[in-house]
């Protein structure tokens, strides 16, 4: 799969596995907000990127489809502090026109997440 441009921007890679993509993105001077922080806007924008690679991965199998999104609500829960973090996307609702999908950003424990999104998307099948 081919991330969107804004993915090389913020320097997020897929890690390899099975099942849905996992996202990385290494702390750097391009996503940091306060000192030893990232910023917020670099999350949210993991969080689509995770979003949407979870979708794409979900389209495929069902012989793919074009995406456009209607909405997004990020819930910051902590800051993200200066080392790698992850993200990954759940598509809860995959319909004929609109998908649901939920994502969330972790560093060293998925069970306690940095940000987690829920997004709605329009589907052209």
């Amino acid at each position: 799969m081919t991330l969107p441009p804004y993915a090389g921007v913020l320097g997020v890679a897929i890690e390899a596995g099975d099942g849905a993509p996992v996202l990385a993105m290494p702390f750097g001077d391009d996503v940091l907000g306060r000192p030893g922080f990232l910023h917020g806007g670099a999350i949210a924008g993991l969080l689509e990127m995770a979003a949407i690679a979870a979708l794409d991965h979900a389209l495929t199998a069902e012989g793919g489809g074009r995406i456009k999104p209607i909405n997004v609500t990020v819930d910051f829960m902590r800051g993200g502090r200066d080392k790698p973090t992850r993200a990954a996307g759940v598509v809860t609702r995959l319909g004929t026109r609109v998908a649901n999908v939920e994502a969330t950003a972790w560093q060293d424990d998925p069970a306690k997440p940095i940000a987690a999104a829920r997004m709605n998307y329009l589907l052209v099948r």
